[in-house]
């Protein structure tokens, strides 16, 4: 794994911050190998058992969690280098985990850095962040799930709002929503992530992950099927 993309165990926690800060934290090929190699590491140590994913926002004069993707590469011929074939964009928009992710902002999270936010499971988020798909604006459209997991995650209405106008949504609207499990102020977003990680480490790791399971599945599978599926899962914990 590259300095691009640093892993840090913390007792049960494994902590994945996306290191590019002078280039916004946007994702090239590098972070999207990076980020998948974390994960592979989060996913297959049994010492660990939630994840935080975060960013280095040093020296940014406004800070930025994820630009999305790195216009650079793209312009390049690079493309096909941001995502990976486990995990999708930045290795992590559409990779099968079993283990919970916080994610961590403190900034901007716009267009595929917002997938990020979209794909993790719990979000803390600073008051000055923001979160948008922007692409609208740029003539194209997002397409790493956040088309369909932003209306799931804040309502029809608004999500259509922010998608077709490429608004960015502030921090307290985020939170109001439902997109936001935690407010802080800047500089508080980590410490607030590990308590948070903290709590859920607190229960027993194998129902909590039965459980995450049956949650995500209830998406898009019907009520017969989650009955199912949670009688399984009940039984192997």
């Amino acid at each position: 794994m590259s300095d691009i993309v640093q892993y840090e165990a913390q007792g049960r926690i494994g902590i994945i911050t996306l290191n590019r800060p002078e280039a916004r934290n946007a994702v090239n090929g590098d972070v999207a190998n990076g980020v998948e190699a974390a994960i592979d590491r989060l996913e297959n140590d049994p010492a660990v058992w939630v994840g935080i994913l975060r960013a280095n926002t040093e020296g940014q004069q406004r800070p930025v969690f994820c630009a999305g993707a790195d216009l650079k590469a793209i312009s390049s011929g690079d493309a096909a280098t941001l995502n990976t074939k486990r995990g999708g964009f930045a290795g992590f928009a559409y990779r099968d985990r079993t283990k919970p992710v916080i994610v961590a902002v403190d900034g901007l999270a716009t267009a595929g850095g917002c997938e990020i936010v979209l794909a993790a499971d719990l979000v803390v988020a600073t008051t000055r962040s923001s979160f948008g798909l922007a692409e609208v604006k740029r003539n194209l459209i997002a397409g790493a799930g956040g088309l369909f997991r932003l209306p799931r995650a804040i309502g029809r209405a608004a999500a259509m709002e922010a998608i077709l106008t490429g608004e960015p949504l502030s921090a307290q609207r985020a939170y109001d929503l439902g997109l936001v499990n935690r407010l802080v102020e800047p500089g508080d977003e980590l410490t607030a992530a590990l308590a948070l990680a903290a709590q859920i480490c607190a229960a027993a790791p194998l129902a909590v992950w039965a459980s995450r399971k049956v949650v995500l599945a209830a998406d898009f599978e019907d009520d017969e099927t989650l009955k199912r599926m949670t009688n399984e899962q009940f039984a192997g914990v």
